[in-house]
C-alpha cells in the first residue's frame, strides 16, 4: 500500500475523426506518438507512468502539487500544439485526478483514487482537468493554482457524491469566465432594462417564462416548471434564473448539459456549471449534440420594452 498518491488519467478526445481521416494505421501511430509525450512530460516532471491505454495514459506522483502544475502544464502545451492542426485531426485532452492510498501489482495499480480518477477522467470534456476534493486540499500553494467548485457529482460505484473541482489551467479563459457576469450586471441599469422572457420548447410543448417565474427548473419530474420526459435527464436537471438582467443557466445534473447558440458551431458544457444564455439557440440534456437522440430543448428570449420608472 502506498498513502498519498496522486492519480492522473488523461486522455485523448476525437480519435473517430482522426482514424476516419488518417486511416487505421496513421492514426493509430500519431495516438501512440501521442501518449508517449504525455509520458516523457509526466516521467520529466517527477511522475511515473503505470501504463499506457491506447489513447490514453494512467499516471502516479507521490507530490500532489507537482501533479497539478503537471497536468496544467500539458493542457497548456498541447492547446499551443494542436492551434495550427487541421479541425478533423485535432484530438483534445481530458484528464481526471484523484488522490488517496493505491495498491500496485505487476505494472498496475488499485485502489479508490484510481476508481475517481478515471471516472472524472470519463465526465471531463476536451481540454478540461477535473479533480476530487483531496487533490485541492492537498495543494501545496493553493493560490498559485485556480480551481472551480463544481460541487457534489454523483461518480458511478461510489456510494456518496463526489466534491469536484475543475482546475482552470487557462488563466485568460478563467478570467474570462468568472468576471464576464459581474460587467454584465454593472451595464444594465433597473431603470431602462428590458423586460425579458424565455421560451423554452421541447417537441410539441412550448412554455414562456417571464420575472414572476423565475427560478425555473428543467428535469424528469412532472413538477419541475418544464418536464423532459427522459432517463437521461435528472429529476432536477438544470435551473434557469435571471441576474441583472440576464439569464443564466446552472447545470445540476448527474451527466451533463451542453448549450449550443443559434448561429455559431461552438458547444459550451456544463458540468455543475453555469453560462449565460442569449438570443436563442439549443440546450442538449445527459447527452451531447453528438447523440442523435440526446433529449434537446430549443430556447429562445425575447426582450420587451420596460415602461419608464
Amino acid at each position: 500500500m502506498v498513502d498519498n498518491t496522486t492519480i492522473a488519467f488523461a486522455d485523448f478526445t476525437g480519435s473517430t475523426g482522426l482514424y476516419e481521416t488518417l486511416g487505421n494505421t496513421k492514426a493509430a501511430e500519431s495516438l501512440t506518438r501521442g501518449t508517449h509525450w504525455i509520458g516523457k512530460l509526466c516521467e520529466s516532471r517527477g511522475g511515473r507512468v503505470i501504463k499506457y491505454l491506447g489513447d490514453g495514459v494512467l499516471m502516479a506522483f507521490a507530490d500532489n502539487t507537482v501533479a497539478v502544475q503537471t497536468m496544467a502544464e500539458m493542457q497548456r502545451l498541447h492547446h499551443e500544439r494542436i492551434s495550427t492542426w487541421p479541425e478533423r485531426v485535432r484530438m483534445k485532452i481530458k484528464v481526471g485526478m484523484a488522490r488517496g492510498p493505491v495498491v500496485e501489482q505487476q505494472g498496475d495499480c488499485f485502489g479508490d483514487a484510481v476508481n475517481v480518477a478515471s471516472r472524472l477522467s470519463d465526465l471531463a470534456q476536451g481540454e478540461q482537468i477535473l479533480v476530487s476534493q483531496p487533490v485541492v486540499a492537498a495543494l501545496a500553494d493553493s493560490g498559485s493554482t485556480r480551481s472551480r467548485n463544481l460541487g457534489l457529482m454523483d461518480i458511478r460505484g461510489k456510494a456518496e457524491p463526489v466534491e469536484v473541482h475543475r482546475v482552470e489551467w487557462d488563466s485568460d479563459a478563467a478570467s474570462e469566465f468568472l468576471t464576464m457576469p459581474a460587467v454584465l450586471d454593472m451595464l444594465a441599469d433597473s431603470n431602462t432594462r428590458a423586460q425579458s422572457t424565455i421560451t423554452l420548447q421541447c417537441l410539441d410543448v412550448q412554455t414562456t417564462f417571464t420575472g414572476p417565474d423565475f427560478p425555473i427548473y428543467v428535469g424528469r419530474e412532472n413538477d419541475s416548471h418544464f418536464p423532459v420526459n427522459d432517463q437521461r435527464v435528472s429529476r432536477m436537471h438544470v435551473r434557469i434564473d435571471r441576474r441583472g438582467g440576464n439569464f443564466v443557466l446552472e447545470d445540476l445534473s448527474s451527466y451533463g448539459t451542453w448549450v449550443r447558440f443559434a448561429g455559431s458551431d461552438s458547444i459550451i458544457a456544463l458540468r455543475r456549471q453555469e453560462c449565460t444564455l442569449s438570443g436563442n439557440g439549443e440546450i442538449a440534456l445527459g447527452a451531447s449534440f453528438d447523440d442523435f437522440s440526446a433529449p434537446c430543448i430549443s430556447f429562445a428570449i425575447q426582450d420587451v420594452a420596460a415602461k419608464p420608472a
